[in-house]
C-alpha cells in the first residue's frame, strides 16, 4: 500500500510540475516573443519594440521581437494563433488584420477565435490629399468635381485591398461617387506620381503626408478620424467635411492566441493598459505620428468585430478581387 500511494504522489506531482501545467498557471513566462507579421523598419515593427522594451521592463522578462513577414500578416498570424495562450508569444498588426478576412479565399486561421484582443497599440489618422494644382479646394468641391464628370477623376494608393485603397472606396461609397483607383506597388511611388501631378488624389498615412503638405507640395483636404490630427488642427475630419460618419484610421493592435478569458489574458490586459497610458510611450510613439491606443480587453474585442464587419462590406461593394 505504502508503494501505491507513493507511486500515485508521484504521479500527481508530475502532473503539477508538467511544462503544460506551469506555462498555464506562471505569469509572466520566463519570455516573451513578440511577433510582428510584416518586414523590420516597418510602423508595425518600431512600435512593438517600443512595446517590447517597456513590457520586458515592467514585467522583468527577456521581451524580443520577431518578423516572420508574408502574404500580407498572415505568415506570422498563423504562427501566434498556433502557440500557447501563456502570454508567452504575442502579436502586434496592423489594420491588415481585420481586412484580410475578406480578401482572402481562406485564411490559415479563424480571424474571431484564433485570437484574443489585448489592447490597440497606437492609432494614426490618414489624410485625404490632392496635388498642389488641383481645382477643388475642399471636400464639397472635390465632391461636386468628381460628380459631374464620373470616372474621370482617380486616385492613388499603395495596393489592392490596402488600408489606404479601402479608405478611397469606402470615401467613394459614402460620398455617392465614381472615381478610378489606381494602386501602385507601395505608398512612395503613389506619392510621387500625386507630387508630379500625374494623379490627382490619394489617401496616406499623416507621417508621410505632412512633410510634403508642408513644403507645399500637396494640400491635405481632410483627416480621415472622427477628431481632428493634432498635427493639423486647422484641417477637417472627414466627418466635419460633409461626408457624415466616415472613420477609417489606421491603428494597430496586440493579440495573444484564443486565450478564453484565462488568468493570463487578464493580467496582460491589465499591464497594457497601464504601459500605454504611461507619458514614455506616448512620447515616443509622437516621433511616429501615432498616438497610443484607448481601448483593451473586451472594448478592443467589440472594436475588432466591428471593424471586420466594416471592411467586408466595403472590399465586397467595391468588387475587390479575392486572394
Amino acid at each position: 500500500m505504502k508503494r501505491l500511494a507513493l507511486a500515485v504522489g508521484l504521479a500527481v506531482l508530475s502532473l503539477a510540475i508538467s511544462p503544460g501545467s506551469v506555462s498555464a498557471q506562471q505569469f509572466p513566462p520566463s519570455q516573451i516573443k513578440i511577433v510582428v507579421p510584416f518586414p523590420a523598419g516597418g510602423t508595425t515593427d518600431i512600435l512593438a519594440r517600443f512595446i517590447a522594451q517597456h513590457l520586458g521592463e515592467k514585467l522583468g522578462v527577456s521581451t524580443v521581437v520577431e518578423n516572420r513577414a508574408g502574404a500580407s500578416g498572415t505568415i506570422g498570424s498563423e504562427l501566434v494563433a498556433k502557440s500557447p495562450a501563456d502570454g508567452s508569444v504575442l502579436l502586434i498588426t496592423a489594420t491588415h488584420h481585420v481586412i484580410n478576412p475578406s480578401l482572402f479565399r481562406k485564411l490559415p486561421y479563424d480571424t474571431e477565435t484564433a485570437f484574443s484582443p489585448v489592447a490597440v497599440v497606437a492609432s494614426a489618422p490618414n489624410a485625404l490629399v490632392v496635388s498642389k494644382d488641383f481645382p477643388a479646394k475642399n471636400v464639397a468641391e472635390l465632391i461636386a468635381l468628381a460628380k459631374k464628370e464620373p470616372g474621370k477623376l482617380s486616385f492613388g494608393s499603395s495596393g489592392i485591398g490596402g488600408a489606404n485603397h479601402l479608405s478611397g472606396e469606402l470615401f467613394k461609397q459614402m460620398a455617392g461617387i465614381d472615381i478610378v483607383h489606381i494602386p501602385y506597388k507601395g505608398a512612395a511611388p503613389a506619392m510621387n506620381d500625386l507630387l508630379g501631378g500625374h494623379i490627382p488624389i490619394m489617401f496616406d498615412t499623416l507621417p508621410t503626408v505632412l512633410p510634403a503638405a508642408s513644403a507645399g507640395n500637396i494640400r491635405v483636404l481632410a483627416v480621415t478620424s472622427m477628431t481632428r490630427a493634432a498635427s493639423l488642427p486647422d484641417v477637417p475630419t472627414l466627418d466635419e467635411a460633409g461626408v457624415k460618419g466616415f472613420e477609417a484610421t489606421a491603428w494597430f493592435g496586440i493579440y495573444m492566441p484564443a486565450a478564453n478569458g484565462n488568468p493570463a489574458h487578464s493580467r496582460m490586459v491589465q499591464v497594457m493598459t497601464e504601459i500605454l497610458a504611461s507619458p514614455a510611450i506616448a512620447e515616443k510613439f509622437a516621433t511616429q505620428g501615432v498616438a497610443p491606443g484607448k481601448l483593451s480587453g473586451a472594448a478592443f474585442t467589440r472594436f475588432v468585430d466591428v471593424e471586420i464587419k466594416k471592411w467586408s462590406a466595403v472590399v465586397k461593394t467595391a468588387n475587390v478581387p479575392l486572394e
